[in-house]
């Protein structure tokens, strides 16, 4: 009975010890890069810190949620809701990951022991404060952001980082692009909920909200007193199988936006030919535009995302098209709609030369759609002022 006594404590001795020891001299501090997955959601990688020591394996990430939290989806549209930092086992993470075929990157930190324990207790405390929650901005503090701007401050900011050989000025949207193919709904949906501020070149620094980014800047950067370099070892611990491509192009936007733009061209070529004009067509023009420019105004200025400001799809899209549609129905509409249609076609006109100089760049795949409007509202001019 004394020896089972004796082994209790002092194995209750060595687990107390083991949990106050976490950081040692030979602990790994290392950064890991999660490839894009399948989902639009996760089509751009993901970031992690992995702490490896002979007492425990643990990997600390940002940017989750909980879909239990209140309001959750109007807190998020909102730009509103609580993303939290995350704490798990590494093999049951990296589990997780190898099982959605995502290749994983590790990047071995060159960390003083200080630096170590310094980097451990400010993800230990942070957690404990309501697990970190923290609102999201996926340009500017995201799941990237957080473990390049953690990295810095551990440093102290003795850390500089350079430009590669295959660095190159681009903006956040072109960026957005070598993730997301332009002829894809997940691309044409982020053009036309995104604006302008977008369409700035991002810095070399800024470039890093993208995970991979931050992977190859980490692998150049370098300690500042000692010029050596930040990253010790790198290594890639499961490389994805290649996927079976499930896109088709007779799915996509530009082949779908195409047909719809071709039909309202043969709708209002047969409408000129007979003199007559198609209802229905301009009541589901009006409706659709009014509905997209009401979303596009309140994610501009009824939200705290900052990306959706400045969103010049206003031009085309614009809310005050819904109170356009009970004058449609008219053979003879008010002088004020009458105008309403010529200020449309300068809004279509001014948001051609936008997309020339470069303010915003626009949905690729919208463009058919913005010829059949030009075509349809001068229609409707012509209709009108021969229906006087």
């Amino acid at each position: 009975m004394q020896s089972l006594l004796r082994f209790l404590l002092l194995f209750f001795i060595s687990f107390s010890f083991a949990q106050t020891e976490i950081i040692s001299e030979d602990t790994q501090v290392s950064i890991l890069t999660f490839g894009p997955g399948q989902n639009l959601n996760d089509a751009f990688g993901h970031n992690a810190i992995r702490f490896h020591s002979r007492f425990s394996d643990i990997v600390y990430d940002f940017g989750r949620f909980d879909f239990d939290a209140p309001n959750f989806y109007l807190k998020f549209a909102q730009g509103k809701l609580n993303y939290l930092q995350g704490k798990e086992h590494y093999k049951t993470l990296i589990g997780a990951y190898i099982n959605s075929n995502r290749t994983i990157k590790e990047q071995v930190l060159n960390l003083s022991f200080q630096d170590k324990k310094d980097f451990y207790a400010y993800l230990e405390n942070n957690y404990k404060k309501d697990q970190g929650a923290y609102l999201y901005d996926f340009f500017y503090d995201n799941c990237a952001t957080r473990v390049r701007d953690i990295t810095e401050t551990t440093l102290k900011g003795n850390l500089e980082y350079k430009q590669s050989e295959t660095y190159k000025p681009q903006t956040f949207r072109a960026l957005i692009y070598e993730h997301v193919h332009w002829n894809t709904w997940g691309s044409f949906g982020i053009d036309i909920a995104l604006g302008s501020v977008i369409d700035r070149d991002a810095s070399l620094r800024e470039q890093m909200y993208l995970p991979e980014k931050m992977n190859h800047v980490f692998e150049s950067a370098t300690i500042k007193d000692t010029g050596e370099k930040l990253v010790t070892n790198s290594k890639t611990i499961y490389e994805e199988k290649k996927r079976k491509n499930n896109n088709t192009f007779l799915l996509s936007p530009i082949f779908i936006l195409g047909i719809v733009a071709l039909l309202i061209l043969f709708i209002t070529y047969k409408d000129n030919k007979n003199k007559t004009r198609t209802k229905i067509l301009d009541l589901i023009i009006f409706s659709i535009t009014g509905l997209v420019g009401v979303l596009i105004f309140l994610l501009w200025f009824a939200t705290d995302h900052t990306a959706t400001a400045n969103n010049y799809n206003l031009l085309w899209a614009f809310p005050l098209s819904l109170f356009c549609i009970i004058q449609l129905l008219k053979e003879v509409p008010k002088k004020w709609f009458i105008a309403y249609i010529k200020f449309s076609i300068l809004m279509l006109c001014l948001l051609m030369m936008h997309w020339v100089i470069g303010v915003q760049r626009f949905a690729p795949a919208l463009l058919p759609i913005l010829i059949a409007l030009v075509i349809r509202y001068v229609f409707l001019l012509r209709h009108y002022k021969l229906a006087k």
